[in-house]
């Protein structure tokens, strides 16, 4: 298969996390005779500092002509203690969603079984999680309109959708359930938002085509909860907008590490693949930000393709480096020197040559690699 790739490694760890996902494809394009061909552009505070812009129509024309988009990780801290900031870097992020209609991010959560006791939360409460976060895109708080009164002393931001909006992913969200386990969270505030009531009027009518699914109501403030308490009880969960980015966020403490939580942003046309971190401008360049997530976001590139048997030698990789310890430090408690490049080779090993672990591991253990 032939793919053109746009990359958009953004800030911060941005770049590092995103060039071991395009190593890793790489080296599944040789392994499996696959073309993949990547194109590298600007978003974000990288795209300011050349063009005052976070998101230039150089870009956006870019990932419209690409088959897909791997994209890295968006802010810096020199925008973040100004809120009256004109031009921000999440504006690339925000404007790329929106300028795609990639209107459906899907977020798989997975308790690892060898990792488990790097989570904060009891093994016996996450043991076996496994949840697919069905997120709305481009609707809802962070694309209604917004108003700032002149003394600046008041302010709102509209949580605006329509009946088109809430369809369209609740359809993607059954079909998903049911592939799994037949049972779908909606997670709401029906009592209190009207947008709300929406969403559970129409989900209600929705789930009359799928019988065999299982529909559970939830409200946010309770499922924030129960996500902690007992994370098994969930399968597909959809939601709205800001109430997806807070839960997803909030289940990397079930897995351990945000490192380690990927995404997938779809539309009717485009799609685009990318860690839900963010630029973690902290730990930019010193080897040490966990590449598993954006390495995760490739192997969900190659599910939308229908390239499974590639996307699982990924998975299996991860695992394998999981399993032997080749993690970063967010996760590693037993080796030192594994750094983000590090990871990154030893699953590009590991694609090439899956039955040769240990030699691997020793190999990448020492700073080398079998692969020149």
């Amino acid at each position: 298969m032939k793919l053109n790739i746009a990359i958009l490694p953004g800030d911060g760890i941005g770049p590092e996390v995103t060039a071991q996902a395009v190593k890793v494809l790489k080296a599944i394009a040789m392994e499996f005779n696959h073309i993949f061909t990547f194109t590298t552009g600007l978003v974000g505070s990288a795209a300011i500092d050349k063009t005052e812009n976070p998101l230039p129509q150089e870009t956006i024309d870019l990932c419209k002509k690409a088959d897909a988009v791997l994209f890295g990780a968006i802010g810096d801290p020199k925008y973040d203690n100004n809120p009256d900031a004109k031009i921000r870097p999440e504006q690339g992020l925000l404007g790329i969603r929106k300028e795609l209609g990639l209107y459906t991010n899907i977020r798989p959560v997975i308790a690892y079984e060898d990792i488990l006791n790097k989570s904060s939360l009891k093994i016996k409460q996450i043991k076996d999680t496994n949840i697919l976060i069905y997120r709305e895109l481009t609707g809802g708080i962070y694309f209604g309109e917004r108003f700032l009164s002149e003394d600046g002393n008041t302010a709102s931001d509209v949580c605006e959708y329509n009946r088109l909006e809430i369809e369209r992913i609740t359809h993607l969200a059954f079909k998903a359930a049911q592939s799994r386990k037949n049972k779908l969270t909606l997670v709401d505030k029906a009592n209190v938002l009207e947008s709300s009531k929406l969403w559970r009027r129409v989900v209600q009518e929705i789930a009359l085509q799928y019988p065999n699914v299982k529909v559970n109501y939830m409200y946010i403030d309770n499922a924030a909860m129960e996500l902690i308490i007992n994370p098994r009880q969930f399968d597909v969960i959809l939601t709205e907008n800001m109430f997806g980015d807070i839960l997803s966020e909030e289940a990397s403490v079930i897995v351990g590490s945000i490192g380690l939580l990927a995404s997938a942003s779809t539309g009717d046309k485009h799609a685009m693949f990318e860690p839900i971190h963010g630029a973690f401008t902290k730990a930019a360049n010193k080897g040490i930000a966990n590449p598993i997530a954006s390495i995760l976001s490739a192997a969900m590139l190659l599910d939308h393709f229908g390239l499974d048997e590639e996307a699982n030698r990924i998975r299996e990789g991860v695992d394998k480096s999981l399993k032997l310890h080749i993690t970063t430090p967010d996760l590693n408690t037993k080796y030192d020197n594994i750094s983000t490049t590090k990871v990154g080779d030893f699953i590009e090993d590991f694609i090439n040559n899956p039955d040769e672990t240990n030699l691997n591991f020793t190999n990448i253990h020492l700073g080398q690699s079998t692969i020149i």
